[in-house]
């Protein structure tokens, strides 16, 4: 009986983040004894919202784009994302002096859009609820000679991402638990990877939207499940379905995944505004969002949170965060 290699190990994390030196920011670790005790366990939350582009999406991005070859370099990147993958490929191809095409979905934030515009990307836009974004980058790259580098689907992309949880987890010491939000599944593929090599007894949960539970759902069914395209203010994870390759390890390592309404995470939005004094798009509120609003269970003496991004313009953070939609 043959058993198939994982896509990642501990160790392509650790390279990555030997290859992220001085490139990537080392982002700051906060706490917070107001959320401690409105939760009932110490809180330690890795502020990615304070990484390049805003997002932790630069550690994958730089990490797969940085071993392109001179030729693949020189002929150009693409990818797909709805905003903060766009932004740190753009950047990504920006500092390795290449050039990068986005696919993108129309009504992607309008901050984030622009962002990608000002690191030189080029974009093209479709309708995420009737186009396939996948297969439109895919033509497109195979047209231009473009090298296609999708937003998790990929083993250095999720190599990457894990260095968060690992920076986290050097710092903090040991936790009962990690929680990262969950869109295509890269995240927390990465963070599971290299958290429970450091300490086997931690627990893995992911946090879904509840009008996106792909991957709790594919979870729970052994296999991949598709949803309707989720409609939801968390743009980030409006995934129909998990990645292949990194539900091949959620699959094994993900302890649990727990779902957040829209008005949670607003609420999250807000506490981590006014009480934290940090500023987080809907996305990356939904780990806090569970914590505030216990949709975690019982949690343990010690909690490691990812806030994986910050990128939402001053109007919409208004609008959700007062009694706007």
């Amino acid at each position: 009986m043959t058993t198939t290699p994982p896509p990642i190990t501990p160790d392509d994390v650790r390279d990555a983040a030997d290859r992220l030196k001085g490139v990537a920011h080392r982002t700051p670790v906060l706490h917070s004894r107001t959320l401690d005790a409105l939760v009932g366990a110490e809180v330690l939350l890795k502020c990615e919202n304070f990484q390049r582009v805003g997002a932790f999406k630069f550690r994958g991005a730089y990490n797969a784009a940085s071993r392109l070859t001179p030729g693949q370099l020189a002929r150009g990147i693409a990818a797909y994302s709805s905003g903060n993958h766009a932004q740190a490929v753009a950047l990504a191809a920006r500092e390795l002096g290449t050039t990068a095409v986005i696919v993108m979905p129309e009504d992607a934030p309008r901050s984030k859009r622009e962002a990608t515009e000002a690191y030189g990307a080029e974009i093209v836009t479709y309708d995420r609820y009737a186009g396939d974004r996948v297969a439109i980058a895919e033509t497109l790259a195979a047209e231009r000679g473009l090298t296609l580098i999708p937003p998790y689907e990929h083993p250095h992309v999720m190599a990457g991402q894990g260095t968060a949880a690992l920076e986290l987890l050097e710092e903090a010491g040991e936790l009962g638990a990690l929680l990262t939000p969950v869109g295509g599944g890269g995240l927390i593929a990465g963070s599971a990877t290299v958290a429970k090599d450091m300490d086997t007894g931690i627990r893995v949960v992911g946090v879904e939207p509840e009008a996106g539970d792909d991957t709790k759902r594919s979870l729970e069914a052994g296999r991949r499940v598709s949803v309707p395209v989720p409609r939801t203010i968390a743009d980030g994870q409006a995934l129909h379905t998990p990645g292949e390759l990194t539900f091949s390890v959620n699959r094994r390592l993900v302890d649990a995944i727990a779902l957040v309404s829209d008005d949670e995470i607003r609420a999250a939005m807000r506490f981590a505004f006014e009480r934290l004094k940090i500023v987080v798009e809907p996305s990356g509120a939904t780990p806090l969002a569970a914590l505030l609003s216990g949709r975690v269970g019982e949690l343990p003496r010690r909690v490691g949170v990812i806030v994986s991004g910050g990128n939402i313009d001053a109007d919409r953070f208004a609008r959700l965060c007062g009694d706007g939609v």
